[in-house]
């Protein structure tokens, strides 16, 4: 309205009127032109306070292609604004060359490990926080480089712990290799093989031994090989007869050999029958029913289960009790241990079955490794105990001792 009213005023006094209008055209154009704005004139806000303090370091203890950056966390993370929602981590190979985004860090996290370096190389890292609309001020790292350590710190415990079982195993072989008796305890399975085998005879009836299910590469299986060497040799001294079905073709070359040896070990190797270790089938089922048919067809005097086993083994063992053998099973499978303790006359439970080609053999070798880990076993136990009492008194420190970094 003011200026309508000074308009007709101009125009009554003669002034030129179109000067002025263009005038007043700028003016309205000056005061309702929209101008491009910053996007922190678009939301209102300034970025975030960028992070200070980088630094950047080799990954200790590790085999190389990693190392650690670190900074001080953002002024606006936490307090303050508390805007930012993480933060941005670039590289480069050059600090004048283009930066690469490799990864994040959430808001609170002042750390990030970089798991793509490669060792030797120099490596440069920008960190940028970010608060969801806009980035702080860049801030560079000196020359970071990656490399490989030979020995790992904070596993010195776990150094010490294998030096002293290796030291006892080599003492007790020494001690074994001159002669000296070592003790083992007695474990009531193994000494009723020669019982087994005995009855076996005795009654006129062959003896069964399967070694599990698994392949060669399974250490129960081994083991139950080792264990068929002494039942063989035993069996080739009463000539009983002995039956080894078997569901892999690696066993089965194994257990042939093994038994070929055990004969002529015990002085007869004419005995020895190549076609009683056989194969069956590798279906897990399959090999069930065909030694249960062989059970029923035999009639074995003795059955001895050696290796791992899996849902075959209630099948096997009731089929074993049902013809009246003499039963010895053993295996590690903590889920199939309750079924031999029920159907079979001894069970080997876990360990003992490793234990038992010792045992068996009375070799100076793996009697020393067994009388040497079983001492390594109880000093562990000595150390946790008194760990444990350390900690209840408060010696918290113990607990550092004994953590493997």
């Amino acid at each position: 309205m003011f200026n309508m009213l000074l308009l007709l005023l101009l125009l009554a006094i003669g002034v030129n009127s179109t000067t002025y209008i263009e005038s007043l055209n700028l003016t309205l154009v000056l005061q309702t032109s929209t101008f491009p704005e910053t996007p922190q004139m678009l939301h209102g806000t300034a970025p975030p306070a960028p992070p200070t303090d980088i630094t950047g370091q080799d990954r200790p203890n590790d085999a190389g292609g990693r190392t650690v950056v670190s900074w001080t966390k953002s002024a606006d993370d936490g307090q303050g604004k508390n805007s930012v929602q993480e933060y941005v981590v670039f590289r480069s190979t050059n600090i004048d060359g283009e930066f690469t985004e490799i990864g994040t860090a959430r808001k609170g996290v002042q750390e990030f490990v970089d798991i793509s370096t490669t060792d030797g190389v120099e490596y440069y890292y920008m960190i940028k926080a970010f608060d969801g609309e806009s980035f702080s001020e860049p801030v560079l790292s000196g020359a970071i480089t990656s490399s490989a350590q030979w020995f790992h710190v904070g596993r010195v415990n776990m150094l010490v712990a294998v030096l002293i079982l290796s030291f006892l195993i080599l003492w007790f072989i020494q001690r074994a290799k001159k002669g000296e008796e070592l003790y083992i305890r007695p474990i009531a399975g193994l000494e009723a093989v020669d019982d087994a085998v005995g009855r076996a005879t005795e009654m006129g009836r062959p003896i069964m031994y399967i070694p599990g299910i698994m392949d060669m590469d399974n250490i129960q299986t081994i083991a139950g090989v080792i264990i068929l060497s002494r039942v063989a040799r035993k069996a080739a001294e009463y000539e009983c007869p002995i039956l080894v079905p078997t569901c892999k073709s690696i066993v089965m070359s194994a257990a042939q050999e093994t038994v070929k040896e055990a004969y002529l070990d015990a002085g007869r190797p004419d005995s020895y029958d190549a076609d009683k270790i056989r194969y069956l089938t590798d279906d897990q089922f399959g090999y069930a029913a065909g030694v249960d048919g062989m059970m029923m067809r035999e009639k074995p005097g003795a059955v001895f289960f050696m290796g791992c086993f899996y849902a075959e083994s209630l099948i096997l063992a009731e089929t074993g009790h049902s013809v009246g053998a003499i039963q010895i099973a053993g295996t590690a499978q903590p889920s199939q241990l309750p079924f031999f303790v029920t159907a079979c006359d001894y069970t080997l439970i876990g360990e003992e079955l490793f234990a038992a080609s010792a045992y068996l053999s009375k070799q100076p070798l793996l009697l020393g490794s067994l009388k040497g880990q079983d001492w390594g076993k109880g000093l562990l136990i000595i150390i946790l105990i008194i760990g444990i009492i350390l900690v209840s008194f408060g010696f918290q420190q113990v607990v550092g001792w004994l953590t493997v970094g």
